[in-house]
């Protein structure tokens, strides 16, 4: 168990990430997902809210060159389930999970992104409540150690997560290593979710991300009894 700003701090550079967790007093699921730019091109986008999820949106029009891989939902809402990525999965997600599908099963259409060299991994996560319970899942889909001939695909599954505890996945596992971006590595990282309000712990993921680099926030706290939600959006644009 790590603590979050720990882990936060750990690189100049985690690409997108995603948390998911119950808060400390047992009576929240906790979800954070963020984005974080280099090129101009990624660093040229916001986050806006989109029916019960959100959408990435250029936040300069003129200067957009590339919308196939940025532009995308990364928060939809099916039910009693709140879906999670950091591509456009989210929809595939959805698709197949509203036809019976398994979250895994919707997934093994798809693979890592066609960013070469880098084949960024796909990150997704979901939460579902019912019956004032929670449970987790998270994935990622990724290219062999750089290779893109082959996909290797991981999910892990989280019943009756702990009070205060959570997970953290992202993209990247450091800095630039023989012309690429290495890709995450392992399962998703036990973190500590920390006894704030929402407005406190989205403050306290924002100020954790590199200042240079980071690009949007998107936070939640869900009622596992009512299913009601609360968001916060913070954007580096303005």
């Amino acid at each position: 168990m790590i603590t979050l700003d720990k882990e936060l701090n750990s690189l100049a550079y985690h690409g997108r990430g995603i948390v998911i967790g119950k808060s400390a007093d047992g009576k929240k699921a906790v979800i954070a997902y963020f984005i974080m730019g280099r090129s101009e091109n990624s660093r040229n986008r916001v986050f806006v809210e989109d029916g019960e999820g959100i959408r990435t949106q250029a936040f300069d029009e003129s200067k957009m060159t590339d919308p196939h891989l940025i532009i995308y939902a990364p928060v939809r809402v099916l039910g009693n389930k709140t879906i999670v990525t950091n591509g456009d999965q989210t929809d595939t997600i959805y698709e197949g999970m509203d036809k019976q599908m398994t979250f895994e099963e919707s997934l093994r259409s798809r693979t890592f992104e066609d960013d070469a060299p880098n084949f960024t991994p796909r990150i997704s996560g979901i939460v579902h409540l019912e019956n004032g319970r929670m449970n987790y899942a998270m994935s990622i889909l990724k290219s062999a150690n750089g290779d893109d001939k082959s996909t290797r695909r991981f999910t892990f599954a989280y019943s009756d997560p702990i009070n205060g505890q959570g997970s953290f996945i992202h993209t990247y596992a450091g800095d630039e290593t023989d012309g690429r971006l290495p890709s995450f590595v392992g399962e998703p990282k036990d973190v500590a979710i920390p006894d704030m309000s929402l407005d406190e712990f989205t403050n306290f993921v924002w100020t954790n991300l590199n200042a240079d680099n980071k690009v949007s926030l998107f936070t939640r706290y869900i009622d596992l009894e009512t299913g009601k939600f609360e968001s916060r959006i913070v954007n580096k644009n303005k």
